[in-house]
């Protein structure tokens, strides 16, 4: 069960929806894909490199569409494991006939876009995205730059647990890899292309932190070519240091650094840069909500929204929906991930999306999250208003909000009747004035709950009685 209840007329009524193919249901009856790839701890199954090579020896034979040569083109983060997972996707796509285009250490997005103007038939990132350094995963796009949909990651599957020794390529047609040059040059000068061409940012110091991930080189120098005065931070990767104490999950480094330059912006990116943090020129934090706020105001206001309204997750606070609501604008919300978001930006014709961690997504720019392209939106904001941040970034209160985890062993503890008694009186208490949230976690046996709404207290009270029906049912 997937449960959005509230009594609010700024909520999307989903309770007692029940839909084929819920998106925890995706996660869990795929076999080695999750919500965004497959991930696992480093030289340990599934991120091994015997899997690896399988991995591409199965998504080179599931891509496969004619008689000419293929080619896949490989991005990965900093990571030490990123070495190994790469030799052993390069030789799974090389022994099934695939050519290999190398690009290093690339932001996710910008493997997204190589993807498609290199007219690949196939991108892989290899990330674990925010995640510790021993974490890693490989990510797989389409050759339109988007996640691949659920039937190409069954059919994948499907191929994972076969035997491939028939389907390798004959010794004349196995596949070539080669190093690109210059790739790191064609996404900084496409994400500077996302300005108009008079704008500079003269006059701003940015801090950008790159969490000594995938953006270390390609977000300051876009930064500087575009004439801000620019301060880094999380730009020493060493392999085992991504994410640590740095970056978007991470901000108290970004923070004190804004405030000892006195600058005027922080920029915090993840491990692999499809997200971003920003901190405002007083050090306080903004998170994905009120980007996409500022990012929904200023394209309504010049036309460029495609549909009057953006998409984000359940878990975006209902403030931004009542201040986009203000603006004629709706707020179409999704279950957690971004691939979700997405999904629904293409359906329904949106242009803008997001989730609260920091994933924007800007569809006439990008087929994914893109932390940096997100940033100089924001900052080409600032440059016209002449305003600070901490004004620009305020567009309305965040409703007080509070969520806790029920972690289970077995079974559906949402299917028990107490339960469902439970979180319908929660959601009358709440009526009006919040929003209740009660979700499986798509990677773990753990159910989170969440409620928000004007009365703290109360949302606190609402909280504490559902995790205590539920930790009851699952235990």
């Amino acid at each position: 069960m997937n449960v959005v209840a509230s009594g609010s007329r700024y909520d999307v009524k989903l309770a007692g929806v029940r839909r084929p193919k819920r998106p925890e249901e995706r996660c869990m009856t795929r076999k080695y894909f999750g919500t965004d790839g497959i991930r696992g701890q480093a030289n340990k199954f599934p991120i091994t490199p015997d899997f690896a090579m399988k991995v591409g020896m199965a998504a080179g034979i599931a891509f496969r569409r004619g008689d000419y040569r293929h080619r896949v083109v490989i991005g990965k983060d900093t990571r030490l494991s990123g070495y190994m997972i790469e030799s052993a996707l390069q030789a799974g796509f090389t022994s099934v006939g695939v050519d290999v285009l190398l690009l290093g250490p690339m932001p996710t997005p910008a493997v997204a876009l190589l993807t498609r103007s290199m007219r690949a038939d196939l991108g892989v990132m290899i990330s674990a995205s925010h995640n510790p350094f021993a974490d890693n995963g490989i990510k797989l796009f389409a050759p339109d730059g988007y996640k691949l949909s659920d039937e190409v990651e069954a059919e994948i599957e499907a191929l994972l647990d076969s035997d491939l020794g028939p389907r390798l390529a004959d010794a004349p047609q196995l596949g070539r890899a080669k190093r690109i040059e210059g790739a790191q040059a064609r996404y900084i000068e496409f994400a500077k292309r996302t300005l108009t061409r008079n704008l500079s940012l003269e006059g701003l110091r940015v801090v950008v932190d790159c969490a000594n991930g995938a953006a270390y080189k390609v977000a300051p120098e876009a930064l500087w070519e575009l004439g801000a005065e620019v301060v880094t931070l999380g730009v020493e990767p060493n392999g085992v240091n991504i994410n640590k104490d740095v970056g978007s999950t991470a901000p108290n480094a970004l923070i004190a650094k804004v405030r000892e330059t006195r600058a005027d912006i922080g920029i915090a990116l993840d491990g692999d840069a499809d997200r971003v943090i920003i901190v405002d020129e007083k050090g306080q934090v903004v998170d994905g909500d009120q980007l996409m706020a500022v990012v929904a105001s200023s394209w309504a206001e010049e036309g460029r929204l495609s549909v009057p309204g953006l998409v984000s997750t359940v878990m975006s606070n209902l403030g931004l929906e009542r201040y986009l609501s203000s603006l004629g604008l709706t707020l179409e919300r999704t279950p957690v991930g971004d691939r979700y978001v997405v999904e629904r930006m293409r359906a329904k014709g949106y242009n803008l999306g997001g989730e609260p961690s920091g994933h924007i997504v800007l569809s006439d720019y990008a087929t994914t999250g893109d932390g940096l392209v997100a940033a100089l939106q924001l900052l080409a904001v600032v440059q016209k208003a002449e305003r600070p941040v901490s004004e620009i970034c305020h567009c309305f209160e965040p409703l007080p909000q509070v969520m806790k985890n029920v972690r289970y062993k077995a079974g559906r503890p949402l299917d028990d009747d107490g339960v469902r008694a439970a979180i319908a009186k929660a959601t009358e208490r709440l009526g009006r004035a919040g929003r209740l949230v009660i979700r499986p976690s798509g990677t773990e046996p753990v159910i989170r709950v969440m409620a928000e709404g004007d009365d703290r207290t109360l949302v606190t009270d609402v909280v504490d009685g559902v995790v205590e029906v539920i930790t009851k049912a699952a235990a």
